[in-house]
């Protein structure tokens, strides 16, 4: 987000709660009671916006943790296609002896 775009968001914050203001008064509130209104939905909205940012700050749902997830597969991939069959054939022996020595320990454990 650029510096320039803060800047008009912070005006539209603004703007909405005037807006909101005229709007309350326009229904028949006094100017305190729809200054108190607007400023409690204006409020409301901005936690529910930190609120949806907290969550995909927790489930690591962000755009950045996206990107990097899609490089690191795009990086593996590149790799992937970049072996010979007899290096890729090896690999495969190691996944498969590792899947079978950690099926190995589970059963020990569920014994």
């Amino acid at each position: 987000m650029r510096r320039i775009d803060v800047v008009y968001i912070g005006v539209a914050v603004f703007a909405a709660g005037g807006i909101l203001y005229l709007l309350f008064q326009g229904l028949g509130l006094d100017a305190t009671n729809a200054g108190i209104w607007s400023q409690a939905l204006l409020v409301a909205g901005l936690i529910a916006w930190v609120l949806t940012y907290l969550v995909r700050a927790l489930t690591q749902n962000m755009t950045y943790n996206q990107q990097l997830k899609d490089y690191e597969d795009a990086v593996l991939q590149k790799r992937l296609e970049e072996l010979t069959p007899e290096e890729l054939a090896a690999l495969q022996a190691e996944v498969d002896a590792a899947k079978q020595k950690q099926n190995s320990q589970q059963q020990k454990q569920q014994n």
